[in-house]
C-alpha cells in the first residue's frame, strides 16, 4: 500500500515539476520561418532539460534587452520575462556552448546566423530624483498586485511574478520600468496620463485598470532605485 502511495504521489508531482522548467517564447515570424529556432530550442532543451515553448510571452526575441545574436547587420535580442528559466536560456545563448549552437545553423538560404554581436546594449543610468515615498505607495496600490514591492506585501504577490528586488538586479532595469506599460502584459491594462491612448471600446481592461502618470512613474523608478538588488548567488554555468 506504502509503496503504491509513493507511486502516486510521484506520478502527480511529474506534471508540476516539468511545468516549472518551462517558459513561453515570443519571436516574430521571420524569425521563426528561418529555421534557426528549430535548430537553437531543441539543443538548450536537451543541455538542460528546461523546455521553451513558442507563443505569446514576456520573453521574446526582438529589438529590446540583451543582444545574443545577429544576422548581417540586424542584431537580435533576449528580453527575459524575469523568471530562473529565462535567465538560464540568456545564460546558455551568452555561454560558449550557446554561441557555438548558433554558429553552427546552416540556413537553407540566406545569411547565417552569428554570435559575435558587435554592439553591446548598454544599460543607461540616468538620476533619479523622484519621490520615494511617493514610488512606493503608488507600487504598493498598482503593481503590488502581481509583484512583491516589499515585506510589506510578500504574501500577497502571485508567484510567477518577479519581484522588484529580482528586477532590480538587471542591469536595463531602469528602461523597464521608465516603460514597462508598453511591456507584456502591461499594455492590455495600463494607462499612461497624456501618454498612452484610451483602451479600444472592443477591448477593455481585463482588471481594474492600472493609472499613473509619469511624475508617478518616475517616483516609482526612485523607489525601486533605493530598494537592494536581490541576492541571486553564483551565476548558473553550463559545461
Amino acid at each position: 500500500m506504502l509503496k503504491n502511495l509513493v507511486v502516486i504521489l510521484s506520478l502527480a508531482a511529474t506534471p508540476l515539476a516539468a511545468q516549472e522548467r518551462a517558459f513561453t517564447l515570443d519571436a516574430p515570424d521571420t524569425l521563426v520561418e528561418s529555421g534557426f529556432l528549430k535548430h537553437l530550442l531543441p539543443r538548450f532543451s536537451l543541455k538542460t532539460g528546461i523546455r521553451i515553448t513558442l507563443g505569446e510571452g514576456a520573453a521574446a526575441f526582438g529589438a529590446e534587452g540583451t543582444p545574443v545574436f545577429r544576422r548581417d547587420a540586424k542584431i537580435w535580442h533576449f528580453f527575459g520575462d524575469g523568471g530562473a528559466q529565462a535567465a538560464a536560456f540568456e545564460d546558455w545563448l551568452l555561454s560558449e556552448v550557446g554561441k557555438r549552437t548558433i554558429d553552427q545553423f546552416k540556413p537553407e538560404s540566406g545569411a547565417p546566423f552569428r554570435s559575435d554581436v558587435a554592439v553591446q546594449a548598454k544599460a543607461e543610468m540616468v538620476e533619479l530624483t523622484g519621490d520615494l515615498a511617493l514610488g512606493e505607495k503608488i507600487s504598493l496600490a498598482h503593481c503590488g498586485r502581481c509583484h512583491v514591492i516589499n515585506d510589506s506585501n510578500r504574501m500577497n504577490a502571485i508567484g510567477s511574478s518577479p519581484s522588484f528586488a529580482l528586477m532590480r538586479t538587471f542591469s536595463d532595469w531602469q528602461r523597464r520600468f521608465r516603460t514597462f506599460f508598453a511591456l507584456k502584459p502591461h499594455p492590455a491594462f495600463t494607462q499612461v496620463t497624456d501618454v498612452t491612448e484610451p483602451f479600444a471600446d472592443n477591448l477593455p481592461s481585463p482588471i481594474a485598470p492600472v493609472e499613473v502618470t509619469l511624475e508617478e512613474i518616475e517616483a516609482i523608478m526612485a523607489y525601486v532605485g533605493s530598494i537592494q538588488p536581490a541576492d541571486l548567488g553564483s551565476p548558473i554555468q553550463f559545461q
